[in-house]
């Protein structure tokens, strides 16, 4: 446990990329391989299922302490992080032990099978074992919310140089069904076995495009299509068995029946890679027809038929068993729309292209892209290859300019980790009529100096506190930026926003001047197609939003 704490501190304490390869590097150099798998699972988001409940292990931490139940809340509230405060409060009296990251992982499975006086018993020893570093990573463990300040990329790159085997090997190597307890570190990274016929390829990610378009040279080197928002996901058909991905490494095969009859439409040996979208006439649904689909255990009939979902083909990283991802994207469009062509099954679309001749005609067709319910559109080079993770030069998102409203903060409440003691999570609200409504709740967008202004002001203007929370005079105004606007039955305001943060503090606007709740339904109509979402005959009662005539028929 001892290396695995370093490794955790080391990360944590940099912000530069070259040391946190090396904390990596040295970190695989010296730790055995059952440690090492488990270093790669938990930074890969494979952690061990979280085993006991958190109110069990803040009575614990405090009768360990001896601290009254008010002041270990408080201080919960003022740290902000369970883990963290279980660590602080502890006694720092420890006895040595020398147990590894794979001893501790294996305890922390085993607490499952026992009832609750065992676990108490279990995790007090534990606690009494491991000096205050080893307990905030084990509490971290115990609680599941182990979070590290490093990308998968990193990881592959400093696995890379350990093994000498090339980074996109290992990123490949990474993804799939496994798991430390069923795999070795020499399986993972040294096996040739293919033996996995649903391992997924890295998804290849594009940076978001700040400079002018213009920067990216003569236009007839790209290809453009819309950017849509779905799911990004890879289907796989393989010896007669299909498979269906997600980005986030997730086998959701069963969560989508439709797709079985790519089992007819794809033959054997082919992975392509694409968004797996709502559909109901020849536009996408929005993504909140979706979210009703994600986390259900099971899908009913009435929800297959509300939201039918198809597969939105992007790209083919395999064919006939080849792997395709460095052949260019050119002659990889022209399979892919040969394989779309094949069938008229509305189960699988081909992405259209976007066709320009200038960059001032692609940003014309940029602008339009909410009529097709498009967050923008994505611009991918002739001649580049597929590669993995999120890379600069080959692929560009170009998405359209969020939607914005002033909105007056009227809650404000205390952040987590670094900002634990700073109010920074605001809840926004707008008029309606002489009452301000609440609508969003926002975290983001301010630098740190303004930040610690909001924060003096909520102290400073504070109408009554609960608990982490304080009401404040309804006085400051902020610009809200957000991606979309739709109907929800579970806000005060009818109204909830797909990411919202903050933009800028309006220190010119008075809160009399901020918009209003009619503002926002007249948004949400625009945003629907002319009809509020919900409503008969809209997006997310399974309507196309708007009459059949007037949608563009972009996926015929």
């Amino acid at each position: 446990m001892k290396h695995f704490t370093r490794l955790f501190t080391e990360l944590d304490q940099t912000t530069k990329t070259l040391g946190k390869i090396k904390a990596l590097m040295d970190y695989f150099d010296h730790a055995s391989d059952e440690d090492k798998l488990w270093t790669i699972a938990i930074l890969s988001h494979r952690r061990p299922k979280r085993s006991v409940n958190a109110t069990y292990l803040a009575e614990w931490a405090r009768e360990l302490s001896g601290l009254p139940e008010w002041i270990f809340y408080e201080s919960y509230t003022v740290v902000g992080d369970l883990a963290e405060t279980i660590t602080l409060v502890l006694p720092s009296e420890f006895e040595h032990s020398d147990f590894t990251l794979t001893y501790w992982i294996d305890f922390i499975k085993s607490l499952e099978q026992l009832d609750v006086p065992q676990k108490k018993e279990k995790i007090q020893e534990a606690w009494r074992l491991l000096n205050e570093s080893e307990r905030f990573v084990f509490n971290k463990l115990l609680t599941g919310g182990f979070r590290i300040g490093v990308s998968q990329q990193l990881m592959v790159k400093a696995l890379a140089k350990h093994a000498n085997v090339k980074e996109n090997i290992v990123a490949h190597k990474l993804m799939g069904n496994w798991s430390p307890d069923t795999n070795t570190f020499q399986d993972l990274l040294h096996s040739n076995d293919g033996t996995d016929i649903s391992k997924p390829y890295p998804f290849y990610l594009a940076y978001a495009l700040e400079d002018d378009v213009s920067t990216l040279g003569d236009p007839n080197e790209w290809i453009a299509e819309r950017k849509w928002d779905g799911i990004r996901g890879q289907v796989i058909v393989r010896n007669g068995q299909l498979f269906v991905w997600s980005r986030g490494e997730e086998l959701v095969t069963d969560k989508y029946p439709e797709y079985q009859v790519m089992l007819n439409l794809l033959p054997d040996g082919t992975v392509i890679d694409g968004e797996i979208l709502p559909f109901k006439g020849e536009l996408p649904m929005l993504f909140s027809a979706l979210q009703t689909r994600i986390g259900r255990k099971t899908l009913s009939p009435k929800i297959l038929k509300e939201v039918p979902v198809s597969f939105v083909a992007y790209d083919v990283l395999e064919w006939q068993g080849e792997d395709f991802r460095a052949r260019p994207f050119e002659e990889r469009r022209r399979k892919i729309e040969e394989i779309c062509g094949r069938t008229d099954s509305k189960v699988l679309r081909l992405s259209p292209r976007v066709h320009f001749d200038s960059w001032e005609k692609l940003a014309d067709e940029r602008m339009r892209s909410r009529e097709f319910l498009s967050e923008g559109i994505m611009l991918k080079r002739k001649d580049s290859i597929y590669r993995n993770g999120r890379r600069r030069g080959d692929w560009w998102k170009w998405k359209i300019d969020p939607f914005t409203v002033d909105a007056v903060m009227i809650y404000a409440m205390r952040g987590h980790g670094r900002r634990a003691n700073l109010y920074t999570d605001y809840t926004f609200a707008v008029w309606d009529g002489d009452q301000l409504v609440p609508f969003a709740k926002a975290y983001s967008g301010l630098t740190d100096e303004e930040i610690k202004q909001v924060d003096r002001w909520v102290k400073a203007n504070t109408v009554e506190r609960f608990g982490p929370v304080r009401s404040v005079k309804p006085e400051l105004v902020f610009e809200l930026a957000f991606e979309g606007i739709n109907r929800s039955t579970r806000h005060k305001s009818g109204i909830a926003l797909r990411f919202p943060r903050m933009a800028r503090w309006r220190k010119d606007k008075k809160a009399s001047e901020a918009n209003t709740l009619n503002d926002l339904n007249a948004l949400l109509k625009m945003e629907s197609g002319g009809q509020v979402a919900g409503e008969p005959g809209s997006q997310d009662a399974g309507g196309p939003g708007r009459p059949d005539e007037k949608l563009p028929k972009i996926f015929e």
